[in-house]
Formats: C-alpha cells, sequence, structure tokens
C-alpha cells in the first residue's frame, strides 16, 4: 500500500456519461448528506493511520472535489503529517481559477484535469452539456501561474465519440509541459452501458500517434506506475497510456481508496467496501482501525481487470466512480 486516494464528495458540476450520465444523476437525485461525508477531521485521523501502513501519496478526489468547502484547510493538514511525500488533486478543472492559488499556498503539489476533448461539440457530449474546454483549459493555466507542476490531463478515449479528436488534444499541449494521459474507456460502476467494442485499445492509439509524431518507450518512474509512459522524438513532452482493459496492470496495484462516505476499497471495481466510518464514530482506537484496515488490504484478491466479465458475481453492484475517485 503506498497511495492513498481519498474522495472527499460524491457531487460533481459534470454529468459525464462514462461516470455520472445525467438521466442516472438528475436533479433530484440523492447525494450524501453532509453528516454521511466523513469530516475533515475524520480523514486526517484515518490518513494517519494508512501512513502506518506503508501509504507516502495523497491523492483528493470526488465527485469534485473543488466542490468541497474549505479543501484547502484540509490539503495544508495533509501536507503536515509525518510520511506524506506526495499530495495531488484530481479535477475536471473549471473550478480552478477560483482555487489554485490558495490550493498551492496550503501545500498541494500537483493537479491531474480531466479534458476528453477539444472540440466543444464533443466536450459537450462527454461533460453532459456542462462547461466548457475553454473554462477547463482557463482552469489548467490557473494551476500553472500557481506553480502547481506536474500537469497531468486525463482523457477517457471512447470509440466513436472522441477517438477522432485525440490528435488535436495532444498537438495542444505538445511543448507545453502539460503530459496527456489516454485512458482506456472502463466499465466502472453499474450505470455507463459499458460495451467492449467501445474500448480504443492503448496500442491502437500508440500507432496512429508514432504515424504523427515519433515516440520512444520512456522506463517507468516507480514500481506500480499505472500508466505507459513514451516521449515524442522531437523533445516536445511526452504522452501516456492507461490500459486497465487491454493489458491490465492489478498485480501491481498498491491503491487504496477511501470513500467520501468512509468505506475502504482495494479496487476501482470492488462490489463492496469496509465501513470505516461507523467504528470511527463508535470511538474505536487507532489500535482497533489500524488492524481493521491492516485485515482488508492483506486479505485482498482484487483482479476485476484480470478477469473482466468473470471477476463479480452475478448481480452485484460495484462501487459508482464519484464514491471513490478514478
Amino acid at each position: 500500500m503506498q497511495d492513498l486516494r481519498i474522495s472527499v464528495t460524491d457531487r460533481c458540476n459534470f454529468r459525464c456519461p462514462y461516470c455520472m450520465p445525467r438521466e442516472r444523476y438528475h436533479e433530484h437525485y440523492r447525494f450524501l448528506k453532509s453528516s454521511q461525508r466523513l469530516t475533515f477531521e475524520e480523514i486526517v485521523r484515518l490518513t494517519r493511520l494508512f501512513l502506518q501502513l506503508g501509504v507516502r501519496k495523497l491523492r483528493i478526489t470526488g465527485g469534485e472535489p473543488l466542490l468541497r468547502p474549505g479543501l484547502a484547510d484540509l490539503i495544508g493538514d495533509l501536507t503536515t503529517l509525518s510520511g506524506v511525500e506526495d499530495v495531488a488533486l484530481t479535477t475536471n478543472g473549471v473550478l480552478l481559477p477560483q482555487h489554485a492559488a490558495e490550493l498551492r499556498a496550503a501545500g498541494l503539489g500537483r493537479v491531474t484535469v480531466s479534458l476528453d476533448s477539444l472540440d466543444p461539440a464533443v466536450f459537450a457530449r462527454m461533460a453532459g452539456d456542462l462547461g466548457s474546454p475553454d473554462e477547463v483549459l482557463a482552469g489548467i493555466a490557473a494551476a500553472q501561474r500557481a506553480g502547481l507542476a506536474p500537469i497531468k490531463v486525463n482523457a477517457v478515449v471512447q470509440r466513436g465519440v472522441n477517438d477522432h479528436t485525440v490528435l488535436p488534444l495532444l498537438e495542444h499541449f505538445r511543448g507545453s509541459g502539460v503530459t496527456v494521459r489516454l485512458i482506456e474507456y472502463m466499465d466502472v460502476g453499474n450505470r455507463n452501458e459499458w460495451r467492449r467494442e467501445q474500448v480504443v485499445p492503448s496500442q491502437e492509439l500508440l500507432q496512429q500517434i508514432h504515424a504523427r509524431w515519433p515516440l520512444a518507450p520512456l522506463q517507468r518512474d516507480f514500481a506500480g506506475e499505472v500508466a505507459e509512459r513514451h516521449a515524442y522524438a522531437d523533445g516536445q513532452g511526452e504522452v501516456g497510456f492507461i490500459s486497465s482493459v487491454s493489458q491490465p496492470f492489478c498485480g501491481d496495484c498498491s491503491r487504496a481508496r477511501l470513500s467520501s462516505d468512509g468505506a475502504l476499497y482495494t479496487c476501482l471495481f470492488a462490489t463492496q467496501g469496509l465501513d470505516l466510518r461507523a467504528p470511527l464514530r463508535d470511538g474505536a482506537s487507532d489500535e482497533e482501525l489500524l488492524a481493521a484496515i491492516r485485515g482488508c488490504w492483506t486479505a485482498r484478491s482484487d483482479r476485476y481487470s484480470e478477469l473482466r466479465g468473470n471477476a463479480a458475481p452475478k448481480g452485484a453492484a460495484r462501487v459508482e466512480m464519484n464514491h471513490v475517485g478514478g
């Protein structure tokens, strides 16, 4: 266990069909009540325990984490914990102009911004007709001015939806210092009606990109890195590929996920999590919580991406991405 992904809210200001389709997450949908979400104090206490078990990197996720009021206060508390080497944030970027400077001042190191296309019509389709590419680009610019670096852009690629806009997206960021990572469309949650034929394998994208701009493979930065990285031969940066469908990396997974309502998940495709909120609020000691976390982690046998189609019991509902982040 090296990485802890902390979801601070299940709410989002986008309605991306592959994560929170508008027809399911409509205006009357019941999100978590504030009392059901972990408080910042509870998050800090649990994080301190995860650090004792080997975690060194923290990532704040959602939903859209910048919708959680006072997030900079949490960032400030987390960055002061002993053992923390890196604190990052995943966001859709539209609220970064208001928050980037205070997040950097609080100690946030870097951001990853979700941006599936620069084409306005394609972006609208993939964001549920909310936001715009210009708003996201303004957020990235704000992060750059604030000194949040390195900045990464995550793009989920769906065949017949935005695959034809991948090269323009890469061209925009070439030479900018921003790294684009192309993510194979995954069957997260239970509501995106995923089909394998919608997946564009990373190798197919790699060939297309290499034909336009020659690429050279790069070594991993660290054990457990999920992105396969390639550098542009002309020195204009790099591009990453996250290939959970075509090239599963379950065996190297070092990521634990803490949901906004206080459950520990050992896999993005998990069907159940370990409730930590109840014992936390019932007065469990640090030793009792540590034992529960350790037991859950050491007993894990998650291999969903390797066994896709047969990994979950029939009818078992997987955790939704807006509860645990990506």
